[in-house]
């Protein structure tokens, strides 16, 4: 049971270390205080001797713990390079650990004793060095394994010396390839297991591991990192930072649930029935046999895969994941259709050892909604008792709802609602099957879905700290972080301005916000010094990519390359009008007057220089014939045009299809201005697009309309958001969500409600129209909250409690 301390920064180096309390707690012991690092001798990070540098490589470590009675407490500290499992007398208890860079390593607190005896214990785990084929965002130093004891009672659990350690020859990687997945892949590569090779059932207490290499002293070739929790690691004394920074877990746990398919959509080679599906059954596969099953988990979903199977020497088990199926020019169609359709993707490959009753779970999750087995059997028949999965996710819980009176707004809920989940592990992820790397602008949106359908804001938090981590030294963050690869896309630094004032306005978390201001103003000055004669951002280096639009290369308006892109210069003023109230409230006035006076600057140019009065539009740049939505959007929340004529150019930008169209991704800026221009209730018809996703059969947005690469990319699920700050209309009404200001967009909807998470409680709201114009409003504010209702323009004051209003 993961015991999650508060948050708190670098571990003072060991000459200087203070004690600091962590709160334990798990489900079945009570709340106490502990204090960590109190006395106990210093842990080791061991690994197998003799593994290369980048090698893949999986490793087993085990430890034998004989106690006098059961303890109260055993709480001990966890971390490996890349990743682990932990497990106690067979029952697994921790992994990790959470993603990070190694400035910034982490590690997991474990109170163990629920799972200790007196006697004769066993602590077990599985580490594994994915090697140069690592996913992109895993950083890495070395492989390694690392226990620390909290105190002098736990100090036996120490790795180094009495942990016994055996490098699995049974694992191999599983390369992927173009071949597999027909696009950019930053995933895990697949295992290759050879059951012949594998130690059954090494995790168990009552497995020999006598003839595994032992851990004998300090100077042994195992010890590949003499440190301590209680230090910062390799932390010199003249503050050289070399090897794991650890910082304690800040996350909870992520979800384990199992999952069963729930349908086999094809079989050949063999029956499957009903009792296997549901796990009550084999699957048996005769000697010398080519079978072939196709399952379906019903949705995309994130799971580790369990394989279990008795006999099949000289098998082959070929397991593949994929979103959907193709058909034979490689497009996806209906996503329900697998009939004369094609199986590729990411798979694992197993090798029966023909041994009873043998459990196979990978490493790590996969992502799909298919899974095929391909089963090539020899001479000794094979059963398969179990194949299923173990889904994981971050632990969002769906606070929020929504209904109304039209039925497709719920499924679109449903798909936006899996998408973001599925999305969301130790990161936010792009998506899950083909990156798993978390992106600003991906970001930014999946944690306003956070914030509220979930109402929670622990990964939100993160994702903020990773890309303030991640600014070069000139000033702008990183696309995408952690990432061991770097890659610049200096418009979502100005995104990420922006998700931080969505922070501010959601959260009272004013120090937070603080730390911030000089990672923004960094980003901000970077474009600042980038302003030419014109008024406009010159020429500009990296990837200026701003959305997936099909008329712009590689998703890079005109002009922003070589200079005066009116959709960077308007998106540039887009954030500095975000930072300027931040430091308003929390940082310099004058920094704040100064941001006005640029927004201002920016939008006089862009006006002078971008409009076309013919067309009454701006041009991407003023040298460029091309006009698109992006930057006409952009105008609107910008305040490039004056308020008055807002709603006149967002009417023509609806109006206009030779204009350059949104993406998605987008799509929630055109929505945003679409309410800012006072055109609210177009919202449910411009959500069109998504209601032609259900046609297609699919579980989770995709990355972009047909032929798409991923089905499953949260940026496209910021309707589930709309529903309830748009349709709903619930949105702060001040910094920190202190109050509420809720303004109902129905369009063509009689009736809509839904729950909306806030700090102190839930928002609770009704409406249904009266005739044509008027309204009733049943509102529940949590208990302190008080706001403003508006509709047709009249405004009402709220109070906190139940309310219903007539207008």
């Amino acid at each position: 049971m993961l015991i999650t301390p508060p948050r708190f920064g670098a571990l003072a180096c060991a000459l200087a270390c203070a004690l600091v309390t962590v709160v334990a707690s798990s489900a079945t012991a009570q709340q106490r205080p502990t204090t960590i690092f109190s006395g106990a001798p210093e842990a080791r990070w061991i690994a197998p001797p003799g593994i290369a540098a980048d090698s893949f490589v999986v490793f087993h470590a085990r430890r034998h713990l004989d106690l006098a009675a059961t303890p109260a407490h055993f709480v001990v500290h966890v971390s490996a390079d890349n990743r682990y499992r932990l497990y106690v007398n067979g029952v697994s208890v921790a992994s990790g650990p959470q993603r990070s860079d190694e400035s910034h390593w982490r590690y997991e607190t474990v109170d163990l004793a629920p799972h200790l005896r007196a006697g004769a214990n066993v602590l077990a785990a599985v580490v594994w060095d994915w090697g140069e084929h690592r996913p992109v965002a895993q950083h890495s130093v070395r492989a390694g394994f690392l226990v620390q004891g909290d105190s002098p009672a736990e100090a036996a659990a120490n790795t180094g010396p009495g942990w016994r350690l055996l490098r699995d020859s049974a694992y191999a990687e599983e390369r992927v390839t173009w071949a597999d997945v027909r696009g950019y892949y930053a995933a895990p590569q697949g295992e290759r297991v050879d059951g012949t090779r594998y130690p059954w059932g090494w995790e168990r207490s009552d497995y020999d591991d006598g003839a595994w290499y032992a851990v004998r002293a300090p100077t042994d070739s195992a010890i590949v990192g003499g440190v301590t929790l209680r230090a910062v690691p390799g932390r010199g004394g003249n503050g050289d930072p070399r090897g794991w920074q650890l910082l304690p877990r800040d996350l909870p746990p992520m979800e384990e649930t199992p999952v069963r398919f729930a349908a086999v959509r094809r079989a050949t080679g063999v029956a499957a029935t009903e009792a296997f599906l549901a796990g009550a059954g084999d699957l048996v596969i005769p000697p010398n046999t080519r079978a072939s099953l196709v399952l379906d988990h019903g949705r995309t979903t994130n799971a580790y895969t369990i394989l279990e199977t008795s006999g099949g020497a000289g098998s082959t088990i070929t397991l593949t994941y994929a979103e959907a199926a193709i058909d034979s020019a490689g497009r996806k169609g209906n996503r329900n259709d697998v009939d004369g359709r094609t199986i590729r993707g990411v798979h694992d490959v197993l090798r029966p050892d023909g041994g009873p009753h043998r459990r196979f779970q990978t490493l790590y999750w996969r992502s799909g909604r298919y899974v095929q087995m391909d089963v090539a059997t020899a001479a000794q028949t094979l059963r398969v008792h179990e194949l299923s999965g173990i889904f994981t996710a971050f632990p969002f819980v769906e606070r929020a709802r929504f209904s109304s009176d039209s039925a497709w707004l719920a499924d679109v809920w449903r798909i936006d609602w899996n998408g973001a989940r599925i999305g969301a592990f130790e990161t936010y992820m792009d998506t899950p099957y083909y990156e798993q790397l978390q992106y600003v602008g991906d970001t930014r949106l999946q944690a306003l879905i956070s914030l509220y359908v979930a109402g929670d804001d622990r990964l939100m938090r993160q994702a903020i700290e990773h890309f303030d981590l991640s600014r070069i030294p000139e000033g702008i963050t990183a696309s995408r972080y952690p990432s061991e690869l770097e890659q610049l896309i200096p418009p979502f630094s100005l995104v990420y301005v922006a998700m931080v004032h969505d922070y501010f306005m959601h959260r009272e978390d004013t120090a937070f916000v603080r730390r911030r201001l000089a990672g923004i103003r960094g980003i901000l000055d970077w474009y600042g010094r980038r302003v030419d004669s014109t008024g406009l951002l010159g020429p500009m280096p990296f990837w200026n990519f701003v959305d997936w639009a099909a008329q712009w290369r590689g998703g890079v308006p005109p002009g922003a390359d070589d200079g005066h892109s009116a959709t960077i210069s308007l998106l540039y003023a887009y954030a500095l009008d975000r930072a300027a109230p931040l430091e308003d409230a929390l940082g310099v006035p004058g920094m704040a007057a100064a941001y006005r006076t640029r927004a201002d600057a920016l939008r006089r140019a862009v006006r002078a220089r971008a409009w076309d009065a013919r067309r009454a539009l701006f041009r991407d740049s003023p040298d460029s014939g091309v006009f698109s939505e992006q930057t006409n959007v952009l105008a609107i929340l910008a305040d490039a045009v004056p308020a008055g004529e807002q709603r006149a150019l967002m009417q023509r930008v609806l109006a206009d299809s030779a204009l350059v169209q949104a993406s998605y991704y987008f799509d929630f800026y055109v929505f945003e201005a679409l309410r800012k221009a006072g055109l609210a209730d177009r919202y449910v018809e411009q959500l069109a697009p998504w209601h032609a996703m259900l046609a297609l059969g699919l579980t989770s947005t995709p990355e972009q309309g047909d032929p798409t690469r991923s089905d499953t990319h949260a940026w496209a699920a910021h309707p589930s958001y709309g529903m309830l700050a748009t349709i709903l209309g619930v949105r702060p009404g001040s910094p920190g969500f202190r109050t509420v200001r809720i303004v109902p967009a129905l369009g063509p909807l009689r009736e809509a409600s839904g729950r909306v998470p806030h700090p102190r409680g839930d928002i609770d709201v009704t409406f249904r129209r009266i005739g044509e114009t008027g309204i009733s409003a049943e509102i529940d504010l949590p208990a302190g909250v008080t706001g403003t209702f508006e509709w047709a323009g009249r405004t009402m004051p709220l109070r906190s409690g139940p309310q219903t209003i007539r207008l």
